[in-house]
């Protein structure tokens, strides 16, 4: 029955989006449907998207959402691999920082089209649910989410860092160059770090705001803003997270440097990122048509 009514939906939405080509007078059916097919979703229809998999992961079990988090952590350290693997190839010239930042959507392309759960995704997705709703229900949802997500990346950059660090298999020139890409994280003091974190944030929920619209494009997409937070230097909680604790493992930094230094100014500024900057407007701009739905 989900089926059938998934279908039902989509055919409805291809009739709708026909219809209101077939209103330009002057063309044939092939050019109305060539109109349709090419047509991009409005701000509403993005919204409700969006909504749609925010409410989808707010209803989810908490193992199943535990086990995604672990799995984005895994994954994200890619990101730090790929930058030390290109660090350490690569001549110590003005332009090698915009080469070795190519390596830093890796992780965020496995993670995103992996559909893994990481917690800076999770600034937007199930916001946008609770400015709807709007309701004790849904705030206590949503921190159950964020728990969970967070706890889940956490453990596995922790672990995944540790295996970077003392792993025989990896070159010693290729963990050197990680701990070189690695330093940055800790390289400002706080404020500089929380507003780096702000604009980081911020990018990734408009990473998976643009997304549902992207449509062949989500690969470039994701790789485009990504890579803006690498050359960018902002800060990001999870992929900065394997960065952090390597460095940790290495003996050149304290688990208290990271926590003060690195991990408590990124995440809160991830999370006014996310949520101020893209969550709230982007409902913002809907809120008028969603309440007018509502209404009829």
């Amino acid at each position: 029955m989900a089926a059938e009514n998934g279908e039902t939906e989509t055919e409805a939405e291809e009739v709708d989006r026909f219809n209101s080509a077939t209103e330009v007078p002057g063309l044939t059916r092939a050019e109305k449907k060539t109109i349709s097919d090419h047509s991009r979703p409005n701000a509403a229809l993005v919204h409700e998207t969006i909504r749609a998999d925010g409410r989808g992961e707010l209803e989810r079990t908490w193992w199943s959402l535990l086990i995604s988090a672990v799995a984005a952590g895994l994954s994200i350290s890619f990101s730090l691999i790929v930058q030390g693997s290109l660090q350490a190839r690569l001549p110590d010239t003005p332009w090698r920082e915009l080469i070795v930042g190519l390596g830093y959507p890796v992780g965020f392309l496995i993670v995103v089209l992996g559909r893994q759960q990481l917690f800076t995704e999770n600034t937007l997705t199930p916001i946008l649910e609770l400015l709807y709703c709007r309701n004790l229900k849904t705030l206590k949802q949503v921190g159950r989410l964020w728990i969970l997500i967070l706890v889940g990346n956490i453990a596995a950059t922790f672990t995944v860092a540790a295996v970077l660090a003392h792993a025989p298999g990896l070159q010693s020139e290729i963990k050197a160059a990680m701990a070189e890409v690695a330093r940055a994280v800790y390289a400002h003091d706080w404020i500089t770090t929380f507003t780096g974190a702000i604009f980081a944030g911020w990018l990734i929920a408009l990473m998976v705001w643009l997304l549902p619209a992207s449509g062949d494009l989500a690969l470039l997409t994701i790789i485009i803003l990504t890579y803006v937070i690498a050359i960018g230097g902002f800060q990001h909680s999870i992929a900065g997270s394997v960065e952090g604790f390597y460095l940790v493992f290495r003996g050149e930094r304290s688990l208290s440097d990271f926590i003060t230094v690195f991990f408590v100014p990124t995440v809160l500024g991830n999370i006014v990122g996310g949520v101020t900057l893209v969550a709230a407007l982007n409902y913002g701009q809907v809120a008028a048509e969603l309440k007018g739905e509502d209404a009829g």
